[in-house]
């Protein structure tokens, strides 16, 4: 993987780069998730040292537990803020290939729609 990685919005307003480490790369399949990004958010994680964001970012506190990051120009959902967490989600599909990052896991596959199948990816699911 490379030591820095390179993401933006859909219309380039905002920007970031994740210097160093990313990691915990997953698949979210939650109703929240899938509700703000129109099906399933591919996310990973980096120290919020680590990660520099230009460009103005608005938040929606959908829950006590976190903050969503998007652009509020086009709309883009980028981030993942947890509550007091030291480390940052941010999106996989905003970075510039290649990333070098691999999914780890699909997270909370209960909860996902009825309308598609989780493939035999060989990836680890949670409920």
């Amino acid at each position: 993987m490379s030591d820095e990685l390179h993401g933006q919005c859909l219309c380039g307003s905002v920007r970031f780069t994740v210097r160093g480490q990313a990691s915990r790369a997953s698949i979210c399949h939650c109703g929240q998730c899938r509700r703000q990004s129109g099906h399933l958010w591919a996310s990973a994680q980096a120290p919020r040292a680590q990660v520099e964001i230009r460009g103005r970012v608005a938040y929606y506190a959908a829950s006590e537990a976190a903050a969503r990051g998007f652009c509020p120009r086009c709309g883009s959902f980028l981030f993942w803020d947890e509550t007091g967490a030291p480390d940052l989600s941010f999106s996989l599909g905003a970075l510039e290939a290649p990333t070098g990052l691999r999914v780890e896991k699909h997270i909370f596959c209960a909860d996902k729609g009825d309308y598609y199948e989780i493939g035999e990816d060989g990836v680890q699911r949670q409920p």
